[in-house]
C-alpha cells in the first residue's frame, strides 16, 4: 500500500533540474506550486491532496492533479465520493484488467516525485509508523496512472491520479506486516533509467508486456527506514516539518 507520503518542493523539480531547464523551474515554483498542497511533510491520500504529476502528454513539465483516480465513467459527484478512496492505489498486476484503471494503464501513465513514504508496522496489537526513503536521500519517482474527469454538473475538469503498487521487497515485508493483508505491498518505484519508458505510448499487446515488465519491487539495498511519530489519532502533530525524523518506541522490537 502507499497511502502516506512526503513530497518536498525540491522533489518536484527533479526532471527540470536534470535537463537544466531553469525556465521550467521558475514556472513550476511561481505558477504551479501555489495551486497545490506542497510542500508535504506528511499527508494521507484519504485527504485527496493536490500534487504535481509528470504525465505521458507532458513528460517534462508537471500538471496539478488530485490524489485518487476518477475514471471517465464516473457520472457525478456522488459517485465520485463512493469510489475516490478505493482508487488511491492500483495493484500493478491488474492495472490492465480493472475497469477503474485499464484505460489509464494503456494511455495515461504518470510519475509522482516524492522524498519517501510511510508504512505502518504491527507489533503486539499496536501499529508503529515507519518512514521509508532512498539511502542517498534522492527523490523517488513513483509510477502512477492519471485521468482527466469532467464534472457535467459544473462543466469543470480535474486531473486525478493513483499510485501503482507492487509486491513488497524484504524490507517492506518486515515493515508492512498487517495480518489482514495477503502479502506486503510497496509503491512501484521507478529507477531513473526506466522512468521515460513508463511514460512512453504503447499501442499493442507486446508493448503492454513491456510496461508490465517494469512492475518490479525496488531493490531493498537502496532503501532505508526508521520509526517516526504517530501519523494518526490525538498524538498526530499534522503536516509539520520534522515529522519524518526518527523516533524511538521503548516497547517496540523491530
Amino acid at each position: 500500500m502507499c497511502y502516506d507520503i512526503k513530497a518536498s518542493l525540491e522533489a518536484q523539480l527533479t526532471r527540470a533540474q536534470r535537463e537544466q531547464d531553469y525556465q521550467a523551474i521558475e514556472e513550476i515554483m511561481e505558477k504551479l506550486i501555489p495551486l497545490t498542497d506542497l510542500p508535504i511533510h506528511h499527508v494521507s491520500g484519504f485527504s485527496h491532496p493536490e500534487l504535481l504529476i509528470y504525465t505521458d502528454r507532458s513528460p517534462n513539465f508537471p500538471e496539478v492533479a488530485t490524489w485518487g483516480l476518477v475514471p471517465h465513467w464516473v457520472r457525478d459527484q456522488e459517485q465520485l465520493k463512493k469510489i475516490w478512496n478505493r482508487t488511491l492505489n492500483a495493484r500493478g498486476e491488474t492495472i490492465f484488467e480493472k475497469p477503474s484503471f485499464r484505460i489509464s494503464a494503456r494511455n495515461h501513465r504518470c510519475i509522482i516525485y516524492v522524498d519517501g513514504f510511510y508504512e505502518h508496522h504491527h507489533f503486539k496489537g499496536k501499529t508503529y509508523p515507519f518512514y521509508v526513503h532512498r539511502k542517498d536521500n534522492n527523490p523517488m519517482g513513483l509510477a502512477g496512472l492519471w485521468s482527466q474527469w469532467k464534472n457535467d454538473e459544473t462543466g469543470g475538469t480535474i486531473n486525478t491520479f493513483t499510485i501503482v503498487t507492487t509486491k513488497g521487497n524484504p524490507l517492506l515485508a518486515k515493515i508492512h506486516n498487517n495480518p489482514k493483508l495477503k502479502e506486503p505491498r510497496m509503491p512501484l518505484i521507478l529507477p531513473q533509467e526506466l522512468e521515460d519508458k513508463w511514460l512512453e505510448h504503447h499501442d499493442d499487446e507486446l508493448e503492454q508486456q513491456a510496461i508490465e515488465k517494469l512492475i518490479q519491487s525496488y531493490p531493498e539495498e537502496e532503501l532505508t527506514s526508521h520509526a517516526v511519530t504517530r501519523l494518526r489519532g490525538k498524538e498526530y502533530p499534522g503536516n509539520v516539518e520534522g515529522i519524518s525524523k526518527p523516533v524511538t518506541y521503548a516497547e517496540l522490537e523491530f
